[in-house]
């Protein structure tokens, strides 16, 4: 009977994807995959679109390969890991464009979720904007206006005697 020598450990032979959160803004689409202790972290952002790949602290290789719905500035696109996750920043290419989903197709994976905590309809946003705006400009103005300063006068001259007698 013959044996099978296995080159790798096995937990190596089969790919996992790492759970994936995303939300849009409107210059940037937001991932999050979250994979704690990660290491040989992988990131490629392309404009059409994005390739990661770790390991996890059990040595398992996770692996996303994501084409998103819209072309993206890959140039001025960055990720950033922490001991938790691995946040990507994506730089659309046009701005101020709602992406209904993160994906090129219409099918959503099971590993991809939107990230509810920090989802926000922004598309329409541009009058509550101003209005909030023009709201803080008023509050500035209100607190930057100069009144004279108070008058000091009515304060005790005691104050100072009192103090002189007590020590």
């Amino acid at each position: 009977m013959g044996r099978l020598f296995l080159t790798s450990p096995p937990q190596l032979l089969f790919r996992q994807h790492a759970r994936t959160l995303w939300y849009d803004r409107p210059k940037y689409v937001f991932m999050e995959f979250c994979v704690e202790d990660s290491t040989d972290v992988h990131v490629l952002i392309e404009d059409h679109r994005i390739v990661f790949s770790c390991q996890n602290a059990d040595g398992v290789e996770l692996y996303n390969e994501i084409e998103f719905y819209a072309k993206v500035n890959s140039k001025d696109s960055q990720d950033k890991r922490s001991g938790r996750s691995i946040t990507c920043f994506v730089r659309k290419w046009k701005e101020n464009v709602a992406w209904p989903r993160l994906t090129k197709e219409d099918i959503k994976p099971v590993w991809l979720s939107v990230d509810f905590d920090n989802w926000r309809d922004w598309e329409g946003d541009e009058e509550a904007e101003l209005a909030q705006v023009e709201h803080y400009a008023e509050l500035l103005k209100k607190v930057s206006t100069k009144k004279p300063p108070p008058a000091m006068d009515d304060l005790d001259d005691d104050s100072d005697s009192a103090d002189a007698t007590s020590n």
